[in-house]
């Protein structure tokens, strides 16, 4: 029988009777190695929902909306590999050791794809982003037996860059907010600069271009990424880049092509006029909307998408 709103608010309130138990420690979670904190909110009077099971067209996603201290945080691990059920899994077992109940675990198709992700709370990128097609969700409760609770979600996700943490914890009735320790020594590194980027990774993002939507002129102002990326070339002619323009998903696909193949000449006219890198080294292209490193249902997200990136294509 599917998981209906008021069952899950019926099992979610008899939850608080079956684990309620001795007043245990404040939450403490290790997070994996790698963590690097992207965003933090605390608010000491909010709710949140948390999910007791997946998203149906009849209900939408059944949960309880939890009252109390909310504390928000996104981590991004940067680099390729690590899974979202590596990333939940390790938090899942210290929940667990410190008394919670998993109410309710899913993996994007089966939690309700788009559907669930656009329900449920998600912070905004260029934060936490979601791939619909790569995430997955958990919600866990603790009930002391002084009556106060503690709720838990966490949603994991990943591009092929970088993978992505959020976790939510709410403390209801004098519950102690919640605690999270990075290891020291792995916590993430800065970005690496522009000439290390290009040659560890074989692309960067060019930071700090300005293009509003719709627009390839490149504000009359000094860029310092400009003048780091023409220092590279000029320092070694066999060296070749190409600039790859990118847009915010406003519009259609032929026209965003075409205006991130512009943005991405007015980069390589920049170079060539003002800082003196000779054309053969430089190529441009455009691919429009069809390569996003944040969604476009915000702004924040479609600002991030907005973006010129030089990619490495010989080094001879």
């Amino acid at each position: 029988m599917p998981i209906t709103r008021r069952r899950a608010e019926a099992a979610l309130a008899g939850l608080f009777l079956l684990v309620a138990g001795p007043v245990p420690a404040a939450v403490e979670l290790d997070l994996p190695a790698g963590a690097g904190l992207a965003a933090e909110e605390q608010s000491a009077r909010d709710s949140h929902l948390v999910p007791a099971g997946s998203w149906s067209a009849e209900d939408g996603v059944p949960g309880l909306r939890a009252e109390g201290t909310v504390t928000r945080r996104v981590w991004r691990f940067d680099g390729p590999g690590r899974t979202t059920l590596q990333l939940i899994a390790p938090l899942r077992e210290q929940l667990r050791a410190q008394g919670f109940e998993v109410l309710f675990e899913c993996r994007d198709r089966a939690c309700g794809g788009f559907d669930f992700r656009f329900e449920i709370e998600v912070l905004p990128a260029p934060a936490m982003y979601v791939d619909l097609t790569r995430y997955r969700f958990l919600s866990a409760l603790r009930v002391r037996g002084d009556g106060a609770a503690d709720h838990v979600t966490l949603l994991a996700s990943r591009t092929d860059r970088a993978g992505y943490l959020q976790l939510v914890h709410v403390a209801s009735g004098g519950a102690a907010p919640l605690e999270t320790r990075a290891p020291a020594a792995q916590t993430a590194a800065p970005a690496l600069p522009l000439a290390e980027a290009l040659e560890a990774r074989g692309h960067a993002v060019l930071e700090g271009l300005d293009f509003a939507s719709g627009s390839s002129e490149l504000s009359d102002r000094v860029y310092p990424v400009l003048e780091a990326l023409a220092a590279y070339l000029v320092a070694d002619e066999g060296r070749v880049v190409v600039l790859v323009g990118h847009t915010d998903a406003v519009g259609a696909l032929d026209g965003n092509v075409a205006l991130s193949r512009a943005r991405a000449e007015a980069v390589l006219r920049r170079l060539v006029e003002r800082h003196g890198v000779p054309p053969a080294q430089l190529r441009a292209e455009g691919v429009g909307y069809l390569a996003p490193v944040a969604t476009n249902l915000t702004a924040a997200g479609r600002e991030v998408n907005r973006r010129v990136e030089a990619v490495l294509a010989s080094a001879d």
